[in-house]
């Protein structure tokens, strides 16, 4: 019986263990009618997991995790909920996790390289965006819906 409990608590606790293939530490500012943020905080990432982990004067003060789902410290939602309540209505459900990864957004839209990354500018009815990716920092600025994510290096 005790073998059954070691084994039982063994496989528990092996299933919670989430093994990232990248943590990076990164200074970063995010400013959106629900968020306002501006320090220092981890991004990791396996295959099919992202999440964000957010610090103020080093005590955690929020966790977004993205896979199918988007979870924060509130609770789960779909992506389109979430960039609903966080962000911009009008933005594609995996926006979030693009801009995390310093990848193209809005399908590549106007994508032209710059040195040593790409700039894209979108522009609608609904959004004003100017989006910049270098090896060392990540701009999102959406003037119309006063959106901003800056994501840069420690240095």
């Amino acid at each position: 019986m005790k073998y059954l409990l070691i084994i039982f608590i063994f496989l528990l606790t092996a299933c919670s263990i989430k093994n990232y293939e990248n943590t990076q530490t990164k200074i970063i500012i995010i400013k959106s009618p629900k968020m306002k943020f501006a320090d220092i905080g981890y991004i990791r990432n396996s295959d099919n997991v992202i999440e964000l982990e957010l610090f103020i004067a080093g005590n955690p003060v929020e966790k977004i995790t993205i896979n199918s789902l988007i979870c924060t410290t509130e609770g789960c939602m779909s992506k389109s909920g979430f960039n609903e309540d966080y962000l911009h209505y009008s933005y594609p459900d995996d926006i979030m996790q693009n801009i995390l990864l310093g990848n193209e957004i809005f399908n590549a839209n106007n994508k032209i390289k710059i040195d040593n990354g790409f700039e894209q500018k979108i522009k609608s009815r609904h959004v004003d965006i100017i989006y910049r990716v270098t090896p060392h920092a990540i701009l999102f600025k959406d003037r119309k819906n006063k959106i901003i994510f800056k994501i840069k290096d420690i240095d």
